[in-house]
């Protein structure tokens, strides 16, 4: 349930000769916030804030960022500890539940995610209606929004919506590993369900029908690391999108295929696409760190730096220390001496020395290692988006959960300022 945040104070807005009293109320961790309910009401005015960045559009008790000292905790937890010492099965439970689970809960809820990890015979058919050349994050947005119609039954119980949420949780990685053969041209494998669920995924990305396949259990453990860091990150584009189409009621289904969506574009979940692209256009260009900066920081040239910076934190994100300390060690155990992670430490080296970098507070941010490590576990880079929608997941389902579930759950609906036409009439 969402934690009530505390009333603490007044403010008070002055327009004119006019003056109302707003709530001043205070969450957990000492954030402050004018609550503007009744700002429309009272005086008829609504605020203009374009892209949101300083509206809080709910109270939630999920995630908690502090972007200017670098912390991120899930449920209270900090994203350091379950990194270490969770799975990405387990750190699902707390996001979903808002606890972690005792050994009873957590067998009963990955036997759950074993039990429903198939995919219905008749939507693997789905598949040969897309082009060969289909984008993965189009199939997986597609798929998932199709599985309503083979489970169209109403969330109402307690029952009902934990059976909803274990059959997400499971087919999604099965339909993401179709989407990769599909676009590979190689045969689906069935799912494996004496394997754990990163390794299970792994065997049917990776698997063939004429071979045995195991998936390296340092290969399964970088994968879960991966993914319990990109499970929540709080009101980002995709999550609030999927809040946003939920509050018209629609089902689970369809606001994750919406939030699917959201996360495709790149200053979102393609982030790490971009990172990897743009380690190739460094390599093709001749490998020039150097000269790559310089372009960078010479606006006209019209070249961004992929991967550094955040839009919430002003300091180092806390992820992206555990995934470079993460992706050393995965190539290290592969043995894979990777050109583009060459090229990634010279462009960290020489972004966190200069200046120009510093005082922007241009740190590397998740995205920057993670598509390395995908690269490594042979991964395509298409398929990078679609690596973060699974580790999103449970995120969105706890946002969902959420907002179906707040005494203030209302249909979304923001304002606007007109900028157009005046009153003006039809020719004769």
């Amino acid at each position: 349930m969402t934690e009530k945040a505390t009333l603490t104070d007044k403010a008070t807005l002055t327009v004119g000769d006019r003056s109302i009293e707003l709530p001043v109320i205070t969450g957990t961790e000492n954030e402050l916030a004018v609550d503007i309910t009744s700002l429309r009401k009272e005086t008829g005015m609504v605020t203009l804030d374009p892209g949101y960045v300083n509206t809080g559009s709910t109270l939630s008790s999920i995630t908690y960022i502090d972007g200017e000292n670098g912390i991120l905790r899930y449920r209270g937890y900090p994203i350091e500890e379950l990194a270490e010492r969770s799975n990405f099965v387990e750190t699902s439970y707390l996001l979903i539940k808002g606890e972690l689970p005792n050994s009873e809960e957590y067998e009963k809820f990955r036997q759950k995610l074993r039990v429903h990890s198939m995919i219905h015979e008749d939507l693997k058919h789905f598949y040969d209606g897309f082009p060969s050349s289909a984008h993965p994050m189009a199939i997986l947005s597609a798929m998932v929004c199709s599985l309503s119609t083979y489970y169209p039954e109403a969330v109402e119980s307690e029952e009902d919506t934990d059976l909803t949420v274990c059959r997400l949780l499971s087919k999604v990685r099965t339909i993401a590993a179709y989407s990769f053969k599909k676009s590979v041209g190689q045969p689906f494998i069935y799912p494996n369900n004496s394997m754990s669920y990163c390794a299970n995924f792994l065997y049917m990305m990776f698997g063939m029908p004429t071979e045995q396949y195991q998936p390296d259990p340092e290969v399964e453990k970088a994968l879960n690391l991966l993914l319990i860091l990109h499970a929540d990150h709080e009101q980002n584009c995709s999550t609030s999108t999927v809040r946003m189409v939920g509050s018209s009621q629609t089902n689970l289904f369809a606001c994750i295929s919406a939030g699917i969506c959201a996360l495709w574009g790149a200053l979102h979940g393609g982030a790490n696409q971009r990172v990897l692209e743009q380690l190739e256009y460094i390599h093709e260009s001749g490998g020039n760190v150097e000269k790559f900066v310089a372009g960078v920081k010479d606006k006209s040239e019209g070249q961004r730096l992929m991967g550094f910076g955040h839009r919430v934190y002003r300091n180092h994100d806390p992820r992206a220390k555990i995934i470079k300390e993460a992706c050393h060690n995965l190539l290290n155990h592969l043995g894979v001496s990777d050109q583009y992670l060459d090229i990634a430490l010279r462009l960290e080296e020489v972004a966190l020395s200069d200046e120009y970098f510093i005082e922007r507070k241009l740190y590397p941010n998740v995205d920057f290692y993670s598509g390395i490590m995908y690269r490594a576990m042979g991964i395509p880079t298409n398929m990078f988006t679609v690596m973060f929608a699974l580790g999103r997941l449970p995120g969105w389902i706890a946002h969902w959960l959420e907002m179906r579930d707040s005494p203030d759950n209302r249909i979304h609906r923001p304002r606007q300022i007109y900028t157009g036409e005046k009153l003006r009439h039809y020719p004769a």
